[in-house]
């Protein structure tokens, strides 16, 4: 970011990690910024309290995660999964790379496009989708998390190989054409109090009738201004334990 730049937004797909509240950090540091939540069309739970199956692997889906601070979301983003699932396609297949490299994408560019998997596609789809609905300029920023890479989804590409043939120049120009610059901002919604308030409702279904949680600190998560701002201040304690989970596990000395 320069001088020129204006940071508008943060967007993510929702789950239990709370990759979300990082939109919650950076809303204390530029205050009229804005966070939205993406989710799978073929499982709206946020954008129309929907339910579904859905091809996104990774994310959160039928239900609203405990740590997910609805009241402080602004919009709901619901991909339709087939966009991603073509983007590893392309992304990953030589005659996709052929065709991003006639239209201009740099060398350094496309040595990095396997780095986006599923989720991270679907996270990258949302961030255009805001882009599109808020009519941002060159100027804008917006940030999202690449959550994977390509490398955990061959088989997943097989698959699609084998289900709809070898990928070739007419599919990826398909797709260059349907699924990177047709992205669409229809299924975007700008959430109201009444609408966040109705999302973070159904907590209540999943957390208190099913996990034993309260009515009490449900409501406190809508109503109490220092019930996130404590989850907030744990961080470093929860690094800790995580460090501590890691070293336990050998998890890290083998990657």
């Amino acid at each position: 970011m320069d001088e020129k730049s204006n940071y508008h937004g943060f967007v993510s797909a929702t789950g239990s990690a709370g990759t979300i509240a990082a939109g919650d950090y950076l809303k204390k540091v530029y205050p009229k910024s804005k966070i939205a939540a993406s989710e799978a069309l073929q499982c709206p739970t946020i954008y129309m309290n929907g339910f579904g199956a859905h091809r996104i692997e990774g994310i959160g889906d039928k239900h609203i995660p405990w740590i997910h601070n609805v009241k402080n979301t602004d919009v709901a983003v619901a991909v339709d999964d087939e966009i991603p699932m073509q983007w590893i396609r392309m992304f990953n297949e030589e005659e996709g790379l052929k065709l991003l490299r006639e239209k201009g994408v740099s060398k350094d560019v496309l040595s990095r496009l396997p780095w986006v998997g599923i989720s991270g596609a679907s996270n990258l789809i949302s961030a255009i989708n805001y882009a599109k609905y808020f009519e941002l300029t060159e100027n804008d920023v917006v940030a999202t998390v690449g959550t994977d890479s390509a490398d955990m989804y061959a088989s997943r590409i097989e698959e699609l190989n084998q289900q709809q043939g070898e990928y070739d120049l007419h599919t990826a120009a398909r797709d260059y054409s349907e699924h990177l610059h047709s992205i669409r901002t229809d299924s975007m919604l700008e959430l109201t109090y009444a609408q966040r308030k109705r999302v973070h409702n159904l907590k209540y279904y999943t957390w208190v009738e099913q996990q034993g949680k309260t009515v009490e600190e449900l409501n406190a998560q809508w109503y109490d201004d220092g019930y996130w701002t404590g989850i907030h201040a744990q961080a470093a304690e929860l690094d800790t334990l995580i460090d501590t989970f890691n070293e336990a596990t050998g998890v890290l000395k083998n990657m």
